[in-house]
């Protein structure tokens, strides 16, 4: 396995096995937004990966987007949504198959409405380094 299916591997177990985050996403954790899709929800959006290797150690660099989408009528839903991933993701340890991971931050947050709906959508983007 690579290291950055790895890496998403152990994304989804951190976030999927919080209880009070699962509260917030009726709509789980998914890889899309299908149609008539439960809201709340997170999408594992994009993950880019990179060489990161020095002379001595082999190395990958991955920065990976998380979109958080809420039919809430307000910023407020989502917004407690990235707080909780903040919490559970930011500067976390999380144990990664056949690789370790050095660190894990957020990078950015941003959120905004989606065009002509009572959405809201909030992308979340996190960069990762493994060796």
């Amino acid at each position: 396995m690579s290291a950055a299916n790895a890496f998403l591997q152990a994304i989804f177990a951190r976030l999927g096995s919080d209880a009070a985050l699962m509260a917030l996403i009726p709509g789980g954790i998914v890889d899309r937004l299908l149609p008539r899709a439960v809201l709340p929800c997170i999408i594992i959006d994009d993950l880019e990966s990179r060489d990161y290797s020095t002379a001595t150690e082999k190395a990958e660099e991955h920065f990976l987007s998380l979109q958080i989408w809420s039919d809430a009528n307000g910023r407020r839903g989502a917004g407690e949504i990235v707080d909780r991933v903040k919490i559970l993701l930011d500067d976390a340890a999380l144990p990664i198959a056949g690789v370790s991971l050095v660190n894990l931050h957020l990078l950015s947050s941003r959120s905004r409405r989606e065009a002509k709906t009572r959405n809201f959508i909030a992308e979340m983007r996190f960069r990762a380094v493994t060796e």
